[in-house]
C-alpha cells in the first residue's frame, strides 16, 4: 500500500502546507524524500503546528494566495512541479456561514486558479484535490455515500467544495484527455490528531478545554461522523496520486473514511478521549452538552470506501481507540514541553510498520 521510494526526489508541489494536515502531508513526504514546496498564507492557527514542528526550516515554503493566479504562475513556471497535491481551503463549515463570499472565493476561484496552473504548466504528471465527504447531499442515510452519489453541500462550505469537486471534472475532460496529468480528487472523513488548534473542532474544543482545567462542550452530541486520525487521508493521498503518475487508469474520484466501527458520535468520541486523557494525565476531564447547538450541519454522514479498497489496495491502519490514543499521545508531549516533531516522526514510523 505504502511505496515510500517512489517519492524520493520527486518534486512536490503542496498547496496549503502551513494548515494542519499539509503539516502531517509536510512531515511524511519529507521522510520519504521528496522536494516539497509549499504554498499557502500564513498558518491559521496560532499556535500552529507548522511552526511548532519547525516544518518551515524544513521545505521551501511560499507564502501566498490561491486566488493570486499571477503568483501561483510564477511559483508553478519556478519549481516545475511533477505531482500536485491542492489542499487550501477555508475549510470550517460554521466560518463559511460567516464569510460566505470569501469561501466560495477561496475554494471555487482558487481551486481553477491551481487546476489553470496545472493546465499551463507541463512538467505535472498528477493532480489530487482534496476535498471532504461533505460534498455529498446528504440524505441522513445510514449507509455509505458512494463516488457517483449526488454532489450538492448544503452549507456553504461544503457546497462550495461540491463546485471545487464540478471544477476538477470539467478540467479533467476539457483539457487532459490527452493524457498528460492525471486528475483526481479524495473526499476524506472527519480528521483528527496531533496539532489541530482550529476553532468549531472537537477535538481542538477538547485540547482548550485541558488548558482552561474546564469541561469539553459539546454542540452536537449525537452526529455521526466518519473519524480517522490524519495520517489515514494522508498516505491515501499519496497513494492515489502515485499511482495514477504511474497509470492514467487510476484517475478518478475516490472517498477516503474509516472502518465501520470508527463512524462515531461526537459523544462516543469525546468520552474515549477523556478516559484516554485522564488515564494518560493523571486527570478528571469531562464533557457536557452545550445548550446552541449553532447552524446546520449534517446529522449523519458515513462514506462507503470500497472503491478505493478495491481498486488501490487501501485501508485503514488505525481504529478508533488507536487514533483517539495518539491524538492523547501527541497532546500530552505538547503540555509537557516536549519536541513534538520528534513525537510525529514516531507516529509516522509506527503507521509504517
Amino acid at each position: 500500500m505504502t511505496d515510500s521510494s517512489f517519492y524520493k526526489d520527486k518534486k512536490i508541489l503542496l498547496t496549503g502546507h502551513t494548515g494542519f494536515k499539509g503539516t502531517w502531508m509536510c512531515h511524511v513526504l519529507k521522510e520519504m524524500g521528496a522536494r516539497v514546496t509549499g504554498y499557502a498564507l500564513k498558518p491559521p492557527t496560532v499556535p500552529s503546528l507548522f511552526e511548532l514542528s519547525g516544518m518551515e526550516k524544513k521545505i521551501y515554503s511560499v507564502e501566498g494566495d490561491i486566488r493570486d493566479l499571477n503568483h501561483l504562475r510564477q511559483v508553478f513556471e519556478q519549481v516545475q512541479p511533477e505531482i500536485v497535491i491542492h489542499m487550501a481551503a477555508q475549510p470550517i463549515v460554521r466560518e463559511s456561514y460567516k464569510n460566505p463570499v470569501y469561501t466560495y472565493d477561496v475554494n471555487v476561484m482558487g481551486t481553477v486558479n491551481v487546476l489553470e496552473c496545472v493546465r499551463e504548466c507541463s512538467s505535472v504528471r498528477s493532480f489530487l484535490n482534496v476535498t471532504t465527504d461533505k460534498v455529498y447531499k446528504n440524505r441522513e442515510w445510514e449507509w455509505g455515500y458512494r463516488e457517483n452519489e449526488e454532489l450538492n453541500g448544503y452549507d456553504p462550505y461544503s457546497n462550495s467544495k461540491s463546485c471545487s469537486e464540478l471544477i476538477t471534472e470539467s478540467y479533467r475532460n476539457s483539457f487532459f484527455g490527452d493524457g498528460r496529468a492525471a486528475i483526481s480528487t479524495a473526499r476524506a472523513g472527519n480528521v483528527i490528531g496531533g496539532g489541530d488548534f482550529a476553532t468549531d473542532r472537537i477535538i481542538p474544543d477538547c485540547f482548550r478545554a485541558i488548558q482552561s482545567e474546564k469541561k469539553i462542550a459539546v454542540r452536537n452530541p449525537h452526529s455521526t461522523r466518519p473519524y480517522q486520525h490524519v495520517l489515514e487521508p494522508v498516505f491515501a493521498y499519496l497513494l492515489i496520486a502515485r499511482k495514477q503518475y504511474e497509470d492514467l487508469k487510476y484517475a478518478g474520484s475516490y472517498n477516503v473514511g474509516p472502518g465501520e466501527e470508527s463512524c462515531l458520535t461526537t459523544e462516543g468520541m469525546v468520552t474515549e478521549f477523556c478516559s484516554r486523557w485522564n488515564q494518560t494525565a493523571d486527570d478528571s476531564l469531562t464533557w457536557y452538552q452545550e445548550g446552541e447547538a449553532g447552524p446546520h450541519e449534517a446529522g449523519f454522514l458515513k462514506l462507503d470506501c470500497a472503491k478505493i479498497k478495491k481498486d488501490l489496495g487501501w485501508k485503514p491502519k488505525w481504529d478508533s481507540k488507536e487514533m483517539i490514543a495518539r491524538t492523547v499521545e501527541w497532546m500530552y508531549a505538547y503540555v509537557q514541553g516536549e519536541d513534538v516533531g520528534e513525537v510525529m516522526k514516531k507516529q509516522i514510523g509506527d503507521y509504517l510498520k
